[in-house]
């Protein structure tokens, strides 16, 4: 996976708006966060083959931090935002991959866009 550039993920997301995709979308603190750090409780979100259409992609972030955020404004009126994406890639089956890892290498968030379902 290569680090995000801004503009060149911003193409790359603008290329799928207003067409039928397919989302996996996951976030976690870490499958056994709370065992590390008994102040710390486990969080997660796991959503897959979740179909939108998107009429606006936007990624912001990455000047103070490493961090990205990506918003798409869907063609309801509903959002979905992804907050700490570092990394990207283009799936060999045309899927849009964006994933954040935390400091110890460990996925934090993904984004992953493409216009067939995912694998189950």
């Amino acid at each position: 996976m290569k680090k995000i550039v801004k503009q060149d993920v911003q193409k790359i997301l603008t290329t799928y708006e207003n067409t039928p995709v397919y989302l996996h979308v996951e976030i976690t603190s870490g499958m056994y966060a709370s065992h590390l750090d008994g102040n710390v409780f486990n969080a997660g979100t796991f959503l897959r083959n979740i179909q939108v259409e998107f009429i606006q992609a936007t990624i912001r972030g990455g000047n103070r931090s490493k961090e990205y955020r990506v918003g798409l404004k869907l063609d309801n009126g509903g959002w979905v935002y992804v907050l700490g994406l570092t990394h990207y890639i283009e799936g060999e089956n045309g899927e849009f991959i964006m994933h954040g890892f935390n400091t110890d290498g460990k996925l934090a968030s993904a984004l992953e866009i493409s216009t067939k379902p995912f694998f189950k």
